[in-house]
């Protein structure tokens, strides 16, 4: 005799139980994948989120299985350009992904070695070493941003808000969502963080406050090495507020806050003001720094003085006042106190 009897409890597809973006902690390459979009990538583009989720797909091949319909939000055709938002279900085709280096490579990075200044939710604010990128690339294996994730596998989100030179310490904002990277970065553009400096200079600054507003245009050398220069056709307005806060004769401390935040800024303006940093292997004078670091100034200092020290800004989510501070590092601090005692 026949079974008419409809099975009333079907066996849940993988569309029913799609894995939380948040959660997802590596793309499976030989099966179709469905993933929920949760807060922590609402709002961004559909490419972006799908190479961030298949790193070591080609870029090329992410574009084409969208362009072919193999990508569907909530079972419908999308673009490259589509806005995901909470609570939509990707489907991810298989995707061929390059033998993953081995992340052990990435050596984990530790409190001692970055120093929290403020965490919740949102946010994490660390007190960058010099010599350490803030990311990979340009002939950097890893960066801060790399090691960080190695130290904290469980997040499913951190993202520079901004960078830092390399040999540039102090203050450096990590987002831990999307919304507060979308919104920090509006923020910037608008001129709503404060940032202010720490750097010592070649020679004696004149003035107590000054204003440099010179455009600056970013350039490469022959070698493919990045450089800015001030170019008043080319360049992008750009505003640094120079204060001088102690002179020592053959150089000087300063405080600069940042009104625009263009590529070496500080450092260009600095130059051009006939006060390049002390340090500056990029703008700075090559004799005037082989003797600093040989002790010219008390002591031998072998890095560029120039320290991110200090932000202020309204929180992009909860709206309320964030102020941090980053100490001098020790070395900086203790060449202040040779100028201070010569």
């Amino acid at each position: 005799m026949p079974n008419d009897t409809v099975n009333e409890n079907p066996i849940m597809s993988d569309y029913d139980s799609p894995v939380p973006a948040g959660r997802l902690a590596r793309l499976e390459s030989d099966k179709v994948n469905f993933i929920l979009i949760d807060e922590v990538f609402e709002g961004q583009r559909l490419d972006n989120f799908l190479l961030r989720i298949a790193k070591g797909v080609p870029k090329s091949h992410v574009y084409r299985v969208v362009r072919g319909g193999e990508v569907r939000v909530n079972k419908k055709r999308a673009t490259v350009d589509t806005r995901l938002q909470n609570g939509d279900i990707v489907r991810v085709p298989p995707l061929r992904i390059a033998q993953k280096q081995d992340e052990r490579a990435v050596p984990a990075i530790d409190q001692e070695e970055l120093p929290v200044l403020f965490e919740d939710a949102h946010l994490l604010i660390v007190n960058k070493p010099a010599g350490l990128a803030a990311h990979g690339g340009s002939g950097v294996s890893y960066g801060l941003i790399e090691r960080l994730r190695a130290a904290r596998p469980e997040a499913s989100f951190l993202e520079l808000a901004h960078r830092l030179d390399r040999d540039t310490s102090g203050v450096l904002i990590v987002c831990k969502s999307r919304k507060a990277l979308v919104r920090l970065h509006d923020m910037q553009r608008e001129g709503r963080i404060q940032k202010h400096y720490r750097l010592l200079v070649e020679g004696d600054w004149v003035n107590e406050r000054q204003h440099v507003k010179l455009p600056l245009h970013k350039y490469v050398l022959a070698s493919g090495e990045r450089r800015v220069r001030v170019d008043e056709e080319q360049g992008l307005r750009s505003h640094t507020i120079f204060t001088c806060l102690k002179r020592y004769g053959a150089v000087s401390y300063l405080d600069a806050e940042l009104k625009t935040g263009r590529t070496h800024q500080i450092r260009v303006h600095a130059q051009a003001s006939g006060h390049p940093l002390v340090g500056d292997d990029k703008y700075g004078q090559y004799d005037f720094n082989a003797a600093v670091q040989k002790g010219s100034l008390g002591m031998p200092f072998k890095r560029m003085f120039l320290h991110a020290f200090s932000l202020e800004f309204s929180h992009p989510v909860t709206q309320a006042i964030v102020r941090v501070q980053a100490p001098l590092p020790s070395v900086c601090a203790r060449l202040l106190e040779v100028l201070e005692a010569a």
